[in-house]
């Protein structure tokens, strides 16, 4: 598959009816995602090759962020997972990484009211207490703004690493074992799920991946055990709802065992 490089401009409009027709034959056709996660990468090779900034490919991957977002909620996907910034991110320049916190204040102040508007609930996952003062306020209040919104919940995964999230689940866990209010033989991989971020939520059935690598980066690593992964050559800035619709009908191809058999064969 080639990589595109022009973004797919979306105007600002009602849902189509092609979309709304798309839509209906991917619910028909089988099963949707109850949790899809996204490692969205691509950002700054698609700016490059543009002859641009990097800090523009993320601004334009924020338009892809939204049309992902609108089109999951759409399809009835219960849980959107983005990998929006790891813990690994902070070691860029810091003329890059000052642009994309800016970037997600922006980004933010205006996206909340349109998230509260569409049912759709902001979280997050990771170690906040890394994000500037301003990133940090605006997210605050933006979880609080939509906190009892129902429809979706949109997770971003920010100052995230799974190494970080799985480290810090046992040392809880053992801060409890030297306190005497857990005995090491009652940890079971449910108590060790409980202490982490995503404790609330199901394990991911989808992982998407954009911009043409093949590796998980340390997102969510406890919880894709048995999510089925998907590889896009596409960058995220050019990875709209068409191209999520390929992955979910791929998605919807695979044979779900979870370690037994085929159908067929029992």
């Amino acid at each position: 598959m080639s990589v595109q490089t022009e973004p797919v401009r979306l105007a600002k409009k009602a849902q189509t009816a092609e979309d709304s027709a798309t839509q209906a034959e991917l619910k028909a056709r089988g099963e949707i995602p109850t949790h899809i996660a996204c490692i969205m990468d691509g950002n700054g090779r698609w700016a490059e090759a543009q002859g641009k900034r990097r800090v523009s490919g993320h601004r334009e991957g924020v338009e892809s962020v939204r049309d992902i977002t609108e089109a999951c909620a759409q399809l009835g996907v219960e849980h959107l997972t983005l990998y929006t910034f790891s813990t690994e991110n902070w070691n860029r320049p810091a003329a890059e990484v000052s642009a994309l916190m800016e970037l997600l204040v922006r980004t933010l102040r205006r996206e909340a009211d349109r998230l509260n508007k569409n049912d759709i609930r902001l979280q997050t996952i990771g170690d906040l207490s890394r994000l500037p003062a301003r990133g940090h306020r605006e997210m605050t209040e933006a979880m609080e703004l939509t906190a009892d919104n129902q429809r979706m919940t949109l997770n971003l995964a920010l100052s995230y690493s799974g190494r970080w999230e799985i480290t810090r689940a046992a040392r809880q866990l053992a801060q409890k074992v030297l306190a005497t209010q857990l005995d090491p033989s009652e940890i079971t991989e449910e108590l060790f799920a409980d202490e982490l971020d995503t404790s609330t939520i199901p394990d991911p059935d989808l992982l998407i991946r954009t911009g043409g690598e093949h590796r998980v980066s340390n997102f969510l690593l406890w919880q894709i055990a048995y999510a089925e992964f998907y590889f896009s050559d596409l960058f995220w800035p050019v990875f709209r709802r068409n191209a999520l619709y390929d992955a979910i009908r791929d998605y919807q191809d695979r044979d779900r065992r979870f370690g037994g058999v085929r159908q067929a064969e029992e």
